[in-house]
């Protein structure tokens, strides 16, 4: 069976978690292996030094591999791991995570994500890079 992804059916799921509702988070593009999540940088998510917090880069780090492995496998998955370098402070006015697969196999999807901020003059800063590995749970796997 060949899964044929979905954007309209993507938010719905986006939208049906309540922490990335509270964040504000936004899927804007959802396909051909790949997804980019956005969220917009406003004082409540900022660290004391005032640069974005590294738990929202690791939320969208983490929410954007899954929906990039959703558009190969769809949406019934669960994040197994992932890993996050962070590359220098967040700082700008959006952060825009951008995920894609790596490799799908019927149970694990690895993917890559790069995670920028984008300045008010419409720049765009590499701060992050993560790697995770999705799992498809085996009740949601073709017999």
């Amino acid at each position: 069976m060949t899964y044929a992804p979905d954007l309209a059916l993507a938010r719905k799921v986006l939208a049906a978690q309540p922490f990335s509702n509270l964040l504000g988070a936004r899927l804007v593009a959802f396909g051909e292996g790949e997804a980019t999540l956005e969220v917009d940088i406003r004082d409540d998510l900022r660290q004391q030094n005032g640069f974005l917090h590294g738990g929202v880069l690791a939320y969208a780090a983490d929410n954007t591999l899954t929906f990039a492995a959703g558009t190969v496998v769809g949406t019934r998955l669960l994040t197994a791991g992932f890993t996050i370098d962070y590359l220098r402070p967040a700082d700008g006015v959006l952060l825009r995570a951008h995920a894609r697969v790596v490799r799908a196999g019927r149970s694990r999807v690895v993917c890559r994500c790069d995670l920028s901020v984008v300045d008010s003059a419409g720049r765009e800063a590499l701060c992050a890079v993560a790697q995770g590995t999705i799992a498809v749970p085996e009740a949601a796997q073709e017999v």
